[in-house]
């Protein structure tokens, strides 16, 4: 079974949109456009990052974008069946399911957007993701801290994401640093999402949820909330409301779309952070993201599979070494652009330059190690950066292998 995935803020790029200009389903944004009363085409296409890490912006370039590739997936005639979105991608799988309609999801994402802003500047707080950690270590470092800061997230096996006030939560990080996690990183964000910090956008919320007209959905969603499937559309005004102050039960969700019998998650929208999370969570299952109209192709060879072999078609995202040590390779062919924030030891800031080294970088499942062309490449595993193994501006093959990371036996 198919199941479609959408991501929340955070995902946004700085021209996310320029691939799809040409595609027909980039008419999606001029419609978009005008329910919000807001040029979302420059958005998407001209935005530089400080206005689109803006909340009310990034929420709603996040669930347009999205959109986008939702409406190219269902021309190529393919539908769920069962979808799921995270924080913000909720609103873009009511859409996607028929709970909602087109223009009320536009209008709740506005409303969301600029409720969560001023919550934010009423109640400034942070966020910070914890790798390596248990979500029971994770609770207890946040209790521990004695002040205003909670779980946030259950993203998947040994990543938490905690939110607070800024001083709560670093005092949080260094007691779950005690605690086993491997890893503390701050999140640039405005606010303190998914705690009782954001109580404040809620009446905001419940007003605009209150004008909207839900319906029973067609595809069953699992709800952030509770991970559980809801289909009285009387519950979703509720559960919209309670997801502004409770964390969002990600892993969860995606152990009940398992458990309903999804074996290929699709993510449909920009980046490919909720794809690396289903293969930490649910191993076993197939997993595709689809950010630019390349990813249709890659989409349709997996489904083309029979579902008892498209997990094990996708060995090529990755090989292994030994214990601990992986390989990411390019999921096809092209030039190799990469992420030029990365560093290997003694290698600088990218591969072939002669940059001085310094420490090396330390990466999570999920995050970009660069591009093919103009496709993605994120990592499936977690680890530190050892090596290139491809230079920026070679021609790579598909299963050419780019980087070569060592990962800790809890990434195994």
């Amino acid at each position: 079974m198919l199941v479609f995935t959408f991501p929340g803020q955070g995902s946004q790029r700085s021209g996310m949109g320029a691939t799809w200009v040409d595609h027909p389903s980039f008419e999606v944004v001029a419609e978009a456009s005008q329910a919000a009363s807001k040029d979302l085409a420059a958005l998407l296409l001209d935005a530089p990052m400080e206005e689109l890490t803006a909340t009310a912006n990034a929420q709603l370039a996040t669930f347009v974008q999205s959109l986008v590739v939702l409406d190219a997936v269902e021309r190529l005639g393919l539908a769920p069946g069962a979808c799921a979105g995270h924080s913000l991608g909720e609103y873009t799988a009511l859409v996607a399911s028929g709970a909602m309609s087109f223009e009320e999801g536009v209008a709740l994402v506005v409303a969301r957007g600029d409720a969560m802003t001023h919550a934010g500047e009423d109640a400034p707080g942070t966020m910070a993701a914890l790798l390596g950690i248990t979500d029971d270590d994770a609770e207890a470092a946040c209790q521990r801290a004695e002040g205003d800061v909670w779980v946030a997230n259950y993203n998947a096996p040994g990543q938490v994401v905690i939110a607070g006030t800024t001083e709560a939560v670093k005092r949080a990080g260094e007691l779950a640093k005690g605690l086993g996690a491997r890893r503390v990183m701050p999140i640039p964000v405005s606010g303190a999402f998914h705690t009782t910090l954001m109580s404040g956008a809620r009446a905001a919320l419940r007003k605009a949820l209150g004008d909207a007209v839900f319906r029973s959905p067609e595809i069953p969603v699992v709800a952030n909330v509770d991970a559980r499937i809801h289909v009285d559309p009387a519950e979703w005004p509720g559960l919209l409301s309670a997801q502004l102050c409770s964390p969002v039960r990600w892993r969860q969700s995606l152990e009940t779309l398992a458990a309903l019998g999804g074996t290929t998650f699709v993510e449909l929208g920009p980046g490919g952070v909720l794809s690396g999370l289903a293969r930490r969570s649910i191993p076993e299952v197939a997993t595709v993201s689809v950010a630019v109209p390349d990813d249709l192709d890659t989409l349709m060879d997996v489904v083309a599979l029979p579902e008892s072999q498209r997990a094990d078609a996708q060995h090529h995202a990755g090989e292994h070494l030994y214990m601990s040590e992986r390989i990411v390779v390019s999921p096809g062919g092209g030039i190799f652009f990469p992420e030029p924030t990365l560093r290997a030891p003694g290698a600088g800031l990218l591969p072939g330059t002669a940059a001085a080294g310094g420490p090396s970088s330390v990466i999570a499942v999920g995050d970009l190690i660069g591009r093919v062309g103009t496709v993605e490449v994120r990592t499936p595993f977690a680890g530190e950066v050892v090596r290139w193994q491809a230079t920026a501006g070679e021609r790579v093959q598909e299963g050419q292998a780019l980087l070569w990371l060592r990962v800790s036996t809890e990434d195994q």
